[in-house]
Formats: structure tokens, C-alpha cells, sequence
């Protein structure tokens, strides 16, 4: 049998996993709402709590949609739905799969086909890596927790600069990603295509408009806006990388 990334046997497992991961979410909303009637709790604050919350999940569900058709075109389908529907992200799914791919002498997103072997070694990298970040939680998370409160109770103002140091760390890290290559450009005898300023247009393209709809919240208070952001930006700085691509090439 002839192996394809759109299998439909890889669609039929990943439909699996996803309706176990949604089977579970249901089993423990059903408790839930059966632990609030017995605790007396309003049923109408309850139900509107629900339908508010099942509407702002849209906005998360068009960053996902879009990661999904991102890394289709190299990865397929069933991979990246079943990955971004359980515990993955654009950002990382991303950087994950194009290390396992150039590690094999390929370039994502210019992949025409895969041999099994290939695929499940990108499987095993995307999947096995992100699970460090599971794994690590029951062993030093009540510790690192501790830390943090012990440190707020002691000078508060430096566990809050404390805190964004270690967010803005993360960010750091895929900052590099993006700057890759754009950095090479003044390398002396180094030679980089313009292409390597794609990436970083595209994250200016989008910090804007992230920024714009900052100002829109603080001015209009249109708090729906702060709900959408993400997906807006997103869906704009995809749409800016085509003309900025055949402009730098």
C-alpha cells in the first residue's frame, strides 16, 4: 500500500484521538453541571456562562483552522488537525516540524511528497518534544510555584519584573527563529538571500496590527476586539507575506 499524507486510515486515527479528547470534554462538563445543581448554584448564570464561553472559542478555533491550512500543504491533514486539537500551537508545531524536516535535507512547505519513515519521524519530534513540557509539570511545578510565591510575598515588585523577564525569554527563543536569516545579511563575505526578510516583515506586518487593535480596545472599548486580535493578526500577516514574498523574492 502506497503511503500518502491524506491517508485516509491517518484521518480515521486522528479522528479517534480527537473524539476521545472531546468525549472527555463533554464526560466533565455533564459532572459539572450536575455538581452545580446539587450545590444549589443559578442555572441561568450557568447557562450563560456556557454559551458565552462556547462563543469566545471561536476566535481561538480560526488560529487553529489557519495553522492547520499552514503546514497541510507539506504535512497533510490529519497531522496538524490532530495536533493543534489537543495540545499544540502554531509557533511551536511550526519550528518542530521544520527542524525534523531540515534535518533530513528537506525544506517545509516545499516538500512534495514523504515516505512513511520521513513522516513518522516528524511525528515522533513534534509529539515526543512537546510532552518535555507535560512531563516536567508534576515534578518541579509546585516547586517553581513555591519559588514564585515565596519571591512575591518577599519584594512583589521584582516577582512581577521576575515573571515578564521569563515570558519575554520564551518570546526571545522564537525570536530567533525569524531572525535566522536576516541576520546573515551583514555577515561580510556571507551571502543571504532577501528572503530571509520575509519572516521579519511578516512579524512587523502583524505586531502592528496587533498594536492597532490594542488602540482600538483602549479607545472604542470594543471588548470583542480583545477576543479576535490574534486571529486578526494572523489572518492579515498570512495575507501580507504573498505580496511581500514577490516583492523580496
Amino acid at each position: 500500500m502506497e503511503f500518502h499524507v491524506n491517508h485516509p486510515i491517518l484521518f480515521l486515527l486522528a479522528g479517534i484521538l480527537i473524539a476521545v479528547v472531546l468525549a472527555q470534554s463533554v464526560f466533565f462538563l455533564v459532572k459539572a453541571l450536575r455538581r452545580s445543581r446539587e450545590l444549589g448554584m443559578d442555572q441561568t448564570k450557568i447557562k450563560k456562562t456556557i454559551k458565552t464561553a462556547a462563543l469566545f472559542t471561536v476566535a481561538p478555533a480560526v488560529s487553529i483552522v489557519i495553522s492547520v491550512i499552514t503546514l497541510s500543504k507539506s504535512l497533510g491533514i490529519p497531522l496538524p488537525w490532530l495536533r493543534l486539537s489537543v495540545v499544540g500551537s502554531l509557533s511551536y508545531e511550526a519550528i518542530a516540524a521544520s527542524n525534523a524536516v531540515s534535518a533530513m535535507g528537506l525544506e517545509l512547505g516545499k516538500i512534495s511528497s514523504l515516505t512513511a519513515q520521513q513522516y513518522v519521524n516528524i511525528t515522533l519530534v513534534m509529539t515526543l518534544s512537546i510532552m518535555v513540557g507535560i512531563w516536567l509539570v508534576p515534578v518541579i511545578g509546585r516547586k517553581l510555584q513555591r519559588g514564585m510565591t515565596s519571591l512575591g510575598k518577599r519584594d512583589a515588585k521584582w516577582a512581577d519584573i521576575f515573571q515578564n523577564a521569563l515570558f519575554i525569554g520564551m518570546i526571545s527563543a522564537f525570536l530567533g527563529y525569524v531572525f535566522c536569516d536576516f541576520s546573515r545579511l551583514w555577515i561580510p563575505g556571507d551571502y543571504a538571500p532577501t528572503s530571509g526578510l520575509v519572516p521579519v516583515c511578516v512579524m512587523a506586518v502583524s505586531a502592528l496590527v496587533m498594536l492597532l487593535c490594542g488602540l482600538l480596545l483602549k479607545k472604542f472599548k470594543w471588548n470583542w476586539v480583545n477576543d479576535y486580535a490574534l486571529p486578526i493578526s494572523l489572518v492579515l500577516g498570512m495575507a501580507a507575506a504573498i505580496p511581500i514574498t514577490a516583492w523580496l523574492g
